[in-house]
């Protein structure tokens, strides 16, 4: 009787990254990060509107990654994001991740009135229906939309990216004040403080409507200090021009805004560039336009920041290492 001789197993890792259409930009840089090619994916719109996706390479048994980002227009967005992740499935890769800088529908994470959605719950149910594994996002509207999911959620922070570049300005020490546009984002703001050696301050708002934000107290000593308004997002930056106004009126010798995802309109990019601000700092998580920007805003690019947490992924080793543990602030 012969016995069949067993299959030699090595098994061989391949990490494959992919882009969607919003942000290819991004995509391109965390690829050039990564020292990888961006592997080939065919995207169409229909004329009817429908979405078309298809892999022009195995990807079976790999580690694929999906750049995605939440920005306009954020609906065909998602769906390609849903339609390349089962597309995926369907394709036998081994673990799926959807890397989304700008978790999209996350400001709407509760019921807030009667009869309402709570819509980043249903975008959770809907990234693990289409068969995603794995979710990686930076700097979430609130911490609780991570309870939404079943599989793991990578959360990411772009905190000790912009200390570091108000480092670099020589922008910390005593002189220098972290302002908590509101008490939600107070935590965030203390541990800021902490990474410029500054101050900290908070500061109160009412919004009467949506879009409409009045400031009102200021607790903390601004006077006479740099300080520096942080939020994770903006969508006409009326609520960072307020609180720059309200700082000033209490004495703040220069106002820095840093925002992490800047989804703005064309009337926000106006408003922006007449702000009386010393300069506004923010990242690349959402596309923007190098001919629309405002001359006071700079871009920082959070590619490396996530090729980094793909690599840890990709290993099998630690996140919240690469934030020293700082990455769950909220």
């Amino acid at each position: 009787m012969s016995i069949g001789r067993p299959i030699p197993h090595t098994p061989q890792k391949r990490l494959l990254l992919f882009s969607g259409r919003s942000h290819p930009d991004l995509a391109r840089r965390m690829a050039d990060s990564l020292n990888v090619d961006l592997g080939e994916v065919e995207l169409e719109t229909f004329s009817n509107g429908e979405t078309y996706c298809r892999y022009h390479e195995s990807i079976r048994g790999a580690d694929v990654f999906l750049v995605q980002t939440g920005c306009e227009p954020v609906d065909r967005n998602l769906m390609e994001l849903l339609l390349m992740i089962q597309a995926a499935k369907l394709a036998s890769a081994k673990r799926i991740t959807a890397v989304i800088p700008w978790f999209p529908y996350s400001r709407q994470d509760r019921k807030a009135k009667p009869r309402e959605p709570i819509s980043a719950r249903l975008v959770a149910d809907m990234l693990q229906l289409a068969g995603a594994d794995r979710v990686l996002t930076m700097d979430l509207h609130a911490g609780q939309i991570q309870g939404f999911f079943t599989i793991p959620v990578d959360h990411m922070t772009a905190q000790q990216l912009f200390a570091r570049h108000f480092r670099d300005l020589g922008i910390h020490g005593d002189g220098v004040v972290s302002v908590a546009p509101d008490a939600g984002r107070a935590k965030v703001a203390v541990r800021f403080a902490e990474m410029l050696e500054a101050d900290f301050a908070v500061m109160h708002k009412t919004r009467p409507s949506r879009d409409e934000v009045a400031m009102t107290e200021v607790a903390g000593r601004v006077r006479d200090k740099i300080c520096i308004v942080g939020d994770d997002v903006t969508t006409t930056g009326s609520t960072l021009l307020q609180g720059a106004a309200a700082l000033k009126e209490r004495g703040a010798s220069e106002v820095w805004l840093s925002v992490t995802h800047a989804l703005l309109s064309e009337e926000g990019l106006a408003r922006l560039a007449s702000a009386d601000v010393a300069g506004i700092v923010v990242t690349d998580t959402v596309p923007i336009d190098a001919l629309t920007k405002p001359d006071n805003v700079t871009v920082l690019t959070v590619a490396p920041l996530l090729a980094e947490t793909i690599v840890n992924v990709f290993a099998d080793d630690s996140v919240s290492a690469l934030f020293g543990g700082e990455n769950q602030l909220f």
